[in-house]
């Protein structure tokens, strides 16, 4: 294991030590250029991907959103040009097939170096015994009892050793007959490996939210602002969280793609299943500056990362919320919700989707004819 492999195991380490474009471009103009709109013909749309139409968009909170937290605000304007986006989530079957294609192996399956991880261990922070210094990645279990305190994410994720995108609860766990389930156990190293062997990228925060509200402007959910579909549109977690899940959605844990009704884009699980990484850097301080500066086109997000509650950890920005959310802990089925997730860290509920441009489509197209 690397030095981009260790926060995940760093952190449960941790917790135990007690350290709690065109002609085809549309005429409308915009403040900033002309947004391309319509797919240019030159191209056809990759099979398992749609395209989102260019536009314009408030990023962030709805000020009428009861459960807005502050790193969702201010809201700020955001212009898009057209992409291409996939379906669903990448599925075992997707990553099985860019494994089996490159040998790749993921940061959940190396091999633990001891040196590296005491980098990010309190001074003075003894050695775990060999047998628990292992590849692994972190499991959620339910808790026998009703929990007083949501914020202790530890009371419900356990470090398991060999679990993995092969092994998604570990050592004898499978994905035998689930290839059209969501690939997880997937760190950001991971994802961008993935992106590079299929000519494709993660979307940003801004194309990822955008197209996650499927042309809806003032609306909490996909759906609209209708909370009581939430069980019809959405793997989240009923009950009592972390205790009992009544599975009103049918599901307590993981679902196959296409298990809920797609967007108006056509996009499925824009909410919930799994948490879904795009590429830009957490930084709480982000949509205060986009604010400031005014309407942005396509903007990439921070330079930097910044959480003033892990200084230290390098963090990108998930959206979309997993089978785990709950209103009682984070309600993240909400289009603006987002969490920060350091770049090896893995887990059972995050995965990611994918996204290409027009520009990247004409060059895996010349690439394929030698043009």
């Amino acid at each position: 294991m690397n030095k981009l492999q260790l926060s995940a195991f760093s952190l449960f380490l941790i917790l135990n030590l007690g350290c709690r474009q065109s002609a085809e471009n549309s005429e409308e103009k915009s403040p900033v250029s002309i947004i391309l709109k319509e797919k240019p013909g030159d191209i056809e749309v990759p099979e398992g991907m749609v395209w989102i139409p260019g536009g314009q968009f408030m990023q962030g909170a709805l000020e009428n959103d009861p459960q807005a937290l502050n790193h969702e605000k201010p809201a700020h304007q955001v212009i898009l040009d057209g992409f291409f986006m996939s379906e669903t989530e990448v599925t075992n079957a997707d990553f099985r097939k860019f494994v089996d294609k490159t040998g790749y192996i993921t940061i959940a399956e190396r091999e633990i170096d001891w040196d590296e991880i005491k980098k990010q261990l309190p001074p003075g922070a003894s050695k775990p015994h060999d047998s628990i210094l292992q590849p692994g990645s972190l499991i959620f279990k339910k808790t026998p009892k009703s929990l007083a305190n949501l914020y202790d994410h530890s009371q419900w994720w356990e470090w398991r050793i060999g679990a993995n995108w092969k092994h998604p609860k570990g050592p004898g766990s499978s994905i035998a007959g689930k290839g059209n389930y969501p690939v997880v156990h997937i760190t950001f190293e991971d994802a961008v490996a993935y992106c590079n062997w299929s000519g494709t990228t993660l979307p940003t925060e801004a194309q990822w939210e955008y197209a996650a509200r499927g042309g809806f402007d003032d609306v909490l959910y996909f759906w609209g602002d209708d909370s009581d579909k939430l069980s019809e549109m959405a793997n989240t977690w009923e009950g009592e969280f972390p205790t009992k899940n009544t599975r009103e959605d049918g599901f307590e844990g993981l679902a196959p793609v296409k298990s809920f009704p797609p967007n108006k884009f056509g996009l499925y699980e824009m909410a919930g299943n799994v948490w879904e990484f795009t590429k830009d850097w957490y930084n709480i301080n982000y949509y205060k500056t986009a604010l400031d500066k005014g309407i942005s086109k396509n903007p990439e997000g921070a330079k930097t990362p910044y959480n003033p509650q892990n200084p230290q950890m390098e963090q990108k920005i998930i959206k979309g919320g997993s089978f785990l959310c709950n209103a009682s802990y984070c309600a993240s089925y909400r289009i603006s919700a987002r969490m920060a997730n350091s770049l090896d860290s893995s887990q059972e509920h995050l995965g990611f989707r994918v996204m290409a441009t027009p520009e990247m489509m004409r060059e895996r197209k010349n690439r394929k004819t030698g043009s």
